[in-house]
């Protein structure tokens, strides 16, 4: 009250602070009740879910509550009823079925199996131990290795494919020697135009994962070369310093001393965390 007296009757909110970022936007966003909140760090974006009647409340007049709340917290916030999530994880749902479906040669009823037992992507099924594909329903030993050979033979193929395009774009055999980058990868360098080690060495950490930014008040995302590959930051920045290791910009100390440091912040935001 002394505060409102202070700026001559300006309402305010008061916001519990956190140092855990959900929690925090959680309390940005009351009086509105938050169902669940699904974070991605790397692009400090944050997925709100709450009941259906309460996403008015959540939003607020012209978006003024879910604005003010990314201004404070500094995340991105994506607001969705209980309905809408539930009906895209659906839709992800039928696409992981038809996925399973094309790449292995199996029924729909095999797909929607696979996607029931949780398993995301083709890869995931090819590596996992065989003991959580014979546990599915319905299955034993010889059908789960049949499916793990065809998503390991379907793998194969597409990893071939992807070779020939890298070749196509001229991309050099050199960057295998760089570790963590893949194929996939050196088919997106290529597209862009990314084709040797000296040439990835001087990328940007931005030119690779991309990079968010404000411009007029909106939230402006700008795609990186890796877009779609769920790279991290810190993968990417590793990339890149391993390259320019290789082109003699830096020396291998600079790369433990980067990668020391790294470490050491994860370590302190963990602990930090739980306390």
């Amino acid at each position: 009250q002394a505060v409102v007296n202070e700026l001559q009757g300006e309402k305010i909110d008061i916001i519990p602070w956190s140092i855990d970022a959900a929690t925090f936007i959680v309390n940005a966003l009351q009086p509105a009740e938050v169902v669940k909140v699904v974070l991605d760090e790397d692009s400090s974006r944050i997925e709100v879910v709450v009941p259906d009647d309460q996403l008015s409340l959540a939003i607020g007049r012209r978006g003024q509550n879910v604005r003010l709340a990314s201004q404070l917290t500094g995340w991105d916030i994506d607001i969705l009823t209980e309905a809408e999530e539930s009906e895209r994880r659906q839709k992800e749902f039928v696409e992981r079925t038809q996925a399973f479906m094309q790449a292995l040669d199996v029924d729909e009823v095999v797909g929607q199996l696979l996607a029931s037992e949780g398993f995301r992507s083709v890869e995931e099924l090819a590596f996992v131990d065989a003991g959580e594909v014979e546990a599915i329903e319905g299955f034993d030993a010889d059908t789960a290795a049949e499916i793990q050979n065809r998503a390991r033979d379907y793998l194969a193929r597409i990893e071939a494919e992807l070779d020939e395009r890298r070749k196509e774009l001229g991309v050099a055999d050199e960057l295998r020697e760089i570790e963590g980058v893949t194929t996939p990868m050196m088919v997106k360098l290529g597209e862009n135009e990314v084709k040797t080690i000296e040439d990835l060495a001087g990328c940007a950490t931005d030119d690779l994962v991309g990079w968010t930014e404000k411009k007029n008040g909106e939230t402006v995302r700008t795609p990186g070369y890796f877009e779609g590959l769920e790279v991290s930051r810190d993968e990417a920045e590793s990339i890149v310093m391993r390259a320019r290791v290789k082109m003699g910009w830096v020396d291998e100390a600079d790369l433990v001393a980067h990668a020391e440091g790294e470490d050491g912040e994860a370590e302190e935001g963990g602990d930090t965390h739980s306390a």
